[in-house]
């Protein structure tokens, strides 16, 4: 009975057994059809375009919110009501059951894979064979997807490449984890495989994976390894690292992280390259007012238009058709209100001038911040594109009753949680002008997975990174993307003028182990991918890698929106002048921050009560780079000489307990 629990509990862990008896569910107890056997399916290319597609596991548009955009909420961009555990030492423990340690879609590929690759190398699909090819393409790409979330989340995983039997003693053998940097390989061998099979265009075009995409993820997977080794050498977040908890558990290991690093970095050259030589930028065609009314520059309609794949620069997006009820709500809100998030004062005053100077340097022109539009006078084209400016257009195909244009109004600061402008600085990327988007359950706007400016920036970051210098190839990657976004394309300028310690008030990303950094350069390409990258979630994934966030566990970080103390004030008085602003210590519920403690709107700084870990500020601790793995999974894989598998660093095995360092 004890050895029979034990299967069945592995295989709710482990999920990667073919013809499991484990009632887990429905869907992951049979085949991936039901009532079709291993000799019934996967032998028509339909059926290898149905499996793939319903494989795809990215982060798209959906639900009550603004989607996509709303990714960098919780990090120095981005702000919303709610605070994070991830910022709240003591608050983020470690869970009983669940979290990254599963394999459901890793077995789902498994299978396709294992029962696929032989028919295909056979001969024995049926269909046109350029299209079977590029699906067989498609899965190693999302296994490789699959395994570089496991890599981010927790590091070390172990890499299973087939299906297995249900026999605990070969399960349990399985699921011991393999070093971070070997899965890494493990994903760019995936990928290499993809690029080999995928097609450029591929079947219903950018709906689905191409070979540019593939290039695309191996470089962001390359130069996520080769920095986060750079940056976390030594610790027991790398392999071999001082206290890495897999040092005399895994056989045969060694490590020359120099090597490493390099091997990463080159991979992330070659690939980014293979994008950004053959994709060329969205042009940002702005008009005299650039930001009143966008609806025919193409940089801004590109993240809200109804079909992204028009635009070359877009590699992979998702459709949406409400008549099908395949929608989401993302201009909902974006069009009309806040969302419930907001960009933050240090997000905001990091983007540099036109002149390419940044705000405090001599000469840049800065205008101030006593209002919006001061703050986006002659600022960087991408902060006056997706920032909200009173007085700006919503829409282009309908007026007020009286046939005026409809306008945006003043923040929200103090609405409902759901529509609030949460800093005062509103998110205005992915905002559609057309009416039918507006409506609630009609949005049809496209979610962009992955567009080619990534490539650009992973270019010139690895080759900088590897080099030490920047080659003809990244100046030119570098001086394109400015270019667009409007600013002076000699960076020498910026970089001259760039104060890394006045950068510091603003940027996590001066730091990395928990230091100031020393070259503006590289200080400075970190800044392009944060204006580059607004409100598409990939903050968060370069904090970390840096280790862009040591520094907050002496120092932590208030988050601040605009200024509302100041004449922006006036725009929250009633009918009868009087203050609709309700300050800590005021009589009624606080809805903003005090003007004692700043003129700037501090959203975790209205409600001071216990329940408001971040009240005192954005701090860390560095078990935090990694997630925990639950409790339940050490129990699952004991062997009686202990776990087969290891803890993060910093995590007990404890369910509830917190990181300890």
């Amino acid at each position: 009975m004890k050895s029979k629990k034990y299967i069945k509990s592995v295989c709710l862990l482990f999920a990667v057994v073919f013809m499991t008896s484990c009632e887990v569910d429905d869907f992951l107890d049979r085949e991936p059809l039901s009532d079709v056997t291993p000799n019934d399916y996967l032998n028509r290319e339909a059926d290898l375009a149905a499996y793939t597609i319903a494989r795809y596991n990215f982060p798209t548009h959906g639900g009550w919110n603004i989607g996509t955009f709303g990714r960098d909420n919780h990090t120095d961009n981005q702000a919303t009501s709610g605070y994070s555990r991830i910022w709240a030492p003591g608050e983020w423990r470690v869970p009983q059951s669940g979290g990254a340690w599963n394999f459901g879609n890793i077995r789902q590929l498994n299978y396709f894979l294992e029962t696929a690759v032989p028919k295909f190398e056979a001969g024995e699909i049926k269909g046109n064979p350029s299209s079977i090819a590029h699906y067989v393409g498609e899965a190693y790409f999302l296994r490789a997807y699959e395994y570089f979330q496991k890599v981010k989340q927790v590091g070390d995983f172990p890499i299973v490449k087939n299906t297995l039997e249900d026999n605990l003693e070969q399960l349990i053998a399985e699921s011991k984890r393999d070093p971070r940097n070997e899965v890494a390989r493990f994903v760019l061998a995936d990928l290499d495989k993809a690029i080999t099979l995928l097609q450029t265009d591929p079947p219903n075009g950018k709906n689905r994976i191409s070979k540019h995409t593939a290039y695309l993820l191996k470089s962001r997977v390359a130069l996520h390894e080769g920095s986060w080794l750079t940056y976390h050498r030594g610790t027991p977040f790398v392999p071999g690292g001082d206290g890495w908890p897999g040092a005399g558990e895994i056989d045969g290991f060694s490590i020359d992280i120099d090597a490493e690093i390099d091997f990463f970095l080159s991979q992330a050259m070659e690939a980014s390259a293979n994008v950004a030589d053959a994709i060329s930028l969205t042009p940002n065609i702005p008009a005299e007012d650039i930001a009143y009314n966008s609806s025919n520059n193409p940089y801004f309609t590109m993240f809200g238009s109804e079909n992204p794949g028009q635009y070359q620069e877009v590699l992979l997006w998702r459709d949406y058709d409400p008549s099908i009820g395949i929608n989401h709500n993302v201009n909902h809100y974006l069009n009309q209100n806040g969302g419930n998030s907001g960009y933050t004062r240090s997000f905001v005053d990091n983007f540099l001038m036109r002149n390419g100077l940044p705000i405090y340097a001599d000469g840049s022109g800065y205008a101030g911040d006593d209002f919006i539009d001061d703050v986006k006078e002659n600022r960087d084209l991408r902060l006056q594109l997706f920032m909200k400016q009173p007085g700006e257009l919503r829409l282009t195909d309908a007026t007020d009753t009286n046939g005026d244009p409809l306008l945006i109004q003043k923040p929200e600061i103090t609405g409902l949680q759901e529509t609030k402008d949460v800093t005062g600085y509103s998110v205005k990327k992915g905002l559609s002008y057309l009416q039918s988007n507006v409506d609630g359950n009609s949005g049809s706007t496209g979610s962009i997975v992955f567009r080619a400016t990534e490539a650009y920036l992973n270019y010139i970051e690895a080759s900088y990174l590897k080099e030490g210098s920047l080659n003809t190839k990244a100046t030119e990657y570098w001086k394109a993307i400015r270019e667009r976004a409007g600013i002076e394309p000699d960076f020498s300028i910026t970089v001259a003028a760039t104060d890394i310690s006045k950068e510091a008030e603003n940027d996590f990303a001066a730091h990395s182990a928990g230091q100031l950094l020393d070259d503006p350069i590289l200080y400075n390409i970190r800044r392009e991918r944060r204006g580059e990258l607004i409100a598409e979630g990939m903050r968060l994934f370069d904090l970390k890698r840096w280790r862009a966030l040591d520094q907050l566990q002496d120092n932590p970080h208030i988050i601040k929106g605009f200024k509302l103390w100041g004449p922006m004030e006036d725009w929250y008085l009633d009918d009868e002048g009087n203050s609709t602003l309700i300050e800590p210590g005021d009589s009624g519920v606080p809805n903003v921050s005090s003007s004692d403690e700043s003129k700037y709107l501090m959203p975790y700084r209205i409600n001071l009560g216990s329940g408001n870990p971040v009240s005192d500020g954005y701090s860390w601790a560095d078990a935090h780079y990694l997630e925990p793995i639950a409790t339940e999974h050490f129990l699952i894989t004991e062997t009686g000489d202990g776990s087969a598998i290891y803890q993060n660093p910093g995590w007990s095995k404890e369910a509830g307990t917190s990181a300890e360092f």
